[in-house]
């Protein structure tokens, strides 16, 4: 059933790839383009969509991180009976607040009753509410571990979102190297049935002199040893051309994971037809964004940050402990509202006497970890920043080579196309001179297999100077 499954979408594939064409019937063949095939990549190899995963990863851990300044809300009641005598009761219902700023506001209402109450726990006879502020004034005023995760989490998460880039960017070098394989193979194929055709229209010409008696038989057998030679030529090269049409499909798939395969009704382009592309970037803007675009260094920077937030974080373990807590105590739930009192005295009741407040300092002596700390975190920086300097420089490197190898391939091809022309020119007159006795078919055939040659070449540089136009992209992070 998988097989029927697969066929079905392989169907579907061909008649999606030519609905462009819709004056067409669908066993029509179709030219399948480098933008028509790298699209289809992008949409739906499963690399790509496992590289997707890595977005919502990281929005996911910034979820996490946020959670950390998600209020609280809470309740505890206890309660102790014996012997027929409710010793004591002590509820407590409160809601926390963290805060960006470090502290943390809180607000609340206990009640107590009971015959063996510790004095401490006496509350009004309509409970307590309270309402106050815990704050660190020393170390985490600045930065502390809720705060630094959360910055974390938001580098992480473009992180991640390079990270897919970098994966996108890797595979589709990969994808299009295989689809100029496939279009290099498939021209052999062409020229070698085109040189196959021709000898075996030559062979047949010389048999007929040769019964005329107008040619020689070692030219007979000249001419069916050259068949014979392009015929095994012609193999090889439909082996090849096979064996890089399987390779190609492995990077086409369709939804669910189902995997496609080029059909013989998608043909790659003919090398007469193949264009050289230009960049429509200058290697000037291409080497000064590279920082910027390329996702390789996008993550590392993104890395440099996380650790920048590590470093503030263990700075701020340098400082001493200081945390101080005040908070409003009312009666039941009246905190200034007493009718005796004027205002000022409900004030100073709620600022002087109507609270509780603490204090807790701590340090310690030597804070040799917290130094040691300090010391990884720098370090760690440090290490990022080389690496960082000498990954711009390979990428640097890279454009470069990438660019002289793309302005050389140009030029190749450029003078293989006069070669070839100049060829065709060269077989054309000696096709004359042979049809009228004054040449040989052995220098008939070497004139032949010069230009086939010339072909097979042109056809290779064509492929090279696509390959490394897809490698200058790469190499300047830009091919997702």
């Amino acid at each position: 059933m998988s097989m029927i499954l697969k066929y079905i979408f392989s169907f579907i594939f061909l008649l999606l790839l030519a609905m462009p064409i819709s004056a067409q019937n669908i066993n029509t063949t179709k030219v399948f383009t480098e933008e028509d095939y790298l699209e289809w990549v992008r949409q739906y190899h499963p690399i790509i969509q496992q590289a997707n995963l890595l977005s919502r990863v990281g929005e996911a851990y910034r979820l996490k991180a946020r959670g950390g300044f998600d209020p609280k809300i809470s309740g505890e009641i206890q309660r102790k009976s014996f012997d027929d005598k409710t010793y004591y009761t002590i509820g407590d219902t409160g809601l926390k607040l963290p805060s960006w700023l470090g502290a943390e506001f809180k607000a609340g209402y206990n009640w107590t009753n009971g015959i063996f109450l510790n004095p401490e726990n006496n509350l009004p006879a309509s409970g307590q509410a309270y309402a106050g502020v815990k704050w660190s004034l020393g170390r985490g005023l600045i930065i502390d571990e809720r705060r630094a995760t959360l910055e974390k989490a938001k580098f992480l998460q473009e992180a991640n979102e390079a990270e897919r880039r970098e994966i996108t960017n890797d595979l589709l070098l990969e994808a299009g190297k295989a689809y100029w394989e496939w279009v290099n193979s498939y021209n052999n194929v062409k020229i070698y049935e085109e040189a196959l055709r021709l000898a075996n229209i030559r062979l047949e010409g010389v048999k007929s002199s040769f019964l005329q008696g107008d040619k020689p038989a070692i030219d007979t057998l000249e001419s069916t040893i050259q068949v014979q030679t392009r015929q095994i030529a012609l193999n090889d090269a439909q082996v090849i051309y096979e064996n890089n049409r399987r390779y190609l499909s492995n990077f086409l798939w369709y939804e669910n994971e189902l995997p496609l395969e080029v059909s013989d009704l998608l043909l790659p382009p003919f090398y007469k037809k193949i264009l050289l592309k230009d960049s429509e970037v200058s290697i000037d803007e291409l080497l000064g964004t590279l920082a910027e675009v390329h996702p390789t260094l996008q993550q590392y920077q993104l890395k440099l940050q996380q650790l920048e937030v590590d470093r503030r974080l263990k700075k701020e373990q340098m400082k001493p402990q200081v945390d101080v807590e005040f908070n409003f105590l009312a009666d039941g739930f009246d905190f200034v509202n007493r009718p005796k009192d004027t205002d000022i005295t409900r004030l100073n009741s709620l600022l002087r006497e109507n609270y509780k407040a603490g204090i807790k300092v701590a340090m310690p002596l030597f804070r040799r970890k917290e130094r040691a700390d300090l010391e990884l975190a720098d370090l760690k920086l440090l290490d990022t920043n080389y690496k960082i300097r000498q990954k711009g420089q390979e990428l640097k490197n890279k454009i470069l080579n990438y660019q002289e190898l793309l302005d050389n391939s140009r030029q190749q091809v450029f003078i293989n196309e006069s070669a070839v022309n100049n060829y065709q020119l060269l077989l054309t007159a000696e096709n004359e001179k042979f049809r009228f006795g004054e040449s040989s078919i052995f220098l008939l055939n070497s004139r032949e297999q010069k230009l086939i040659d010339a072909q097979l070449k042109l056809v290779k540089l064509l492929v090279l100077y696509q390959k490394n136009r897809l490698g200058l992209a790469w190499a300047a992070g830009q091919l997702q």
